[in-house]
């Protein structure tokens, strides 16, 4: 049964009457994600994150159908668009963290507001202070930040020297020699849940496991670039890791084109750091939402 059906309908569902529904939960889904309420994708399975945005567009509209869906609730559902919603008021100025989150609003790109919801991006060829650099191929020159946004203020809450791009290793020995190695498409991906980084097999570590499709540049040519190169879209085990320790000027073998953390430690904060976020905390299985952007752009 769809919204429409259930809103012509005097009926009540609790959240588990709501998740036996598949259709039902998926359109609910698709309306909470419209409203910006929920982030994509909606996938029918109607777990504790779906239940909490469904609670806070209840408490926003007023619904008064605590720990249900009935009439009232339903019928705001198909009727509420995204400009009824009060939006929350964002302070921006021009330190770092306002210049990525006023970045990510021009492109479009979804973040995440309130306390304990995690923002992860990648900037590539930034350093630590903000300042863009050469992006010299083979260095740990990319910063990975974590962003929190309290009372509309965005705050960097980590940041670790990172790489976004394999070094000269896997580019002159790709893994998949027929396609070149793999270079991070720039945009954002819903893709990583918690798993475990094997790589060779040497040094197994938790990290967040690529498990839903990105898009990637091949390349082919060996140019350390991604200008003119081929894009594919799919599973290729681009984790988040760390990088062994390696100095900040060799890549080496730590990426043949994850999302990479130089150091271990740097990596196992960052780790803690993301699994204190509310949603994951609420579903273990919950995907992180990631965003890579080059910071030659950031700031025009």
């Amino acid at each position: 049964m769809n919204l429409y059906e259930f809103s012509n309908k005097k009926l009540e569902y609790s959240i588990d009457a709501i998740a036996a529904d598949q259709e039902l939960a998926k359109h609910i889904q698709d309306v909470l994600i419209w409203l910006k309420l929920l982030n994509p994708p909606s996938d029918g399975k109607f777990g504790p994150i779906s239940a909490a945005a469904l609670k806070e567009f209840q408490k926003i509209m007023k619904c008064e159908e605590d720990q249900f869906v009935g009439p009232k609730t339903a019928k705001a559902l198909v009727s509420t668009k995204p400009d009824d919603l009060p939006k929350p008021a964002l302070k921006l100025d021009n330190d770092l963290p306002s210049r990525i989150i006023k970045y990510m609003q021009q492109k479009g790109y979804q973040f995440s507001l309130g306390a304990g919801e995690y923002n992860i991006v990648y900037v590539e060829g930034m350093d630590a202070d903000g300042t863009p650099n050469s992006d010299q191929p083979n260095y740990f020159n990319d910063r990975r930040f974590v962003i929190e946004i309290v009372n509309g203020k965005p705050k960097i809450v980590g940041n670790w020297e990172a790489t976004t791009e394999p070094g000269f290793h896997y580019t002159y020995n790709p893994i998949n020699k027929g396609k070149g190695a793999a270079r991070i498409a720039f945009g954002q991906y819903k893709s990583w849940k918690v798993g475990i980084h094997y790589g060779g097999g040497s040094d197994p570590h938790e990290a967040l496991a690529q498990v839903a499709p990105i898009t990637v540049h091949r390349d082919f040519n060996k140019d350390l670039k991604r200008t003119g190169d081929k894009t594919e879209t799919g599973l290729f085990d681009v984790n988040q890791h760390w990088g062994f320790d390696l100095p900040r000027n060799n890549i080496s073998f730590a990426s043949a084109g994850c999302l990479v953390g130089r150091t271990r430690d740097g990596h196992r904060e960052f780790m803690k750091l993301i699994k204190q976020d509310k949603r994951y905390q609420m579903n273990k299985e919950y995907l992180f939402l990631t965003t890579i952007i080059p910071g030659n752009e950031l700031d025009k």
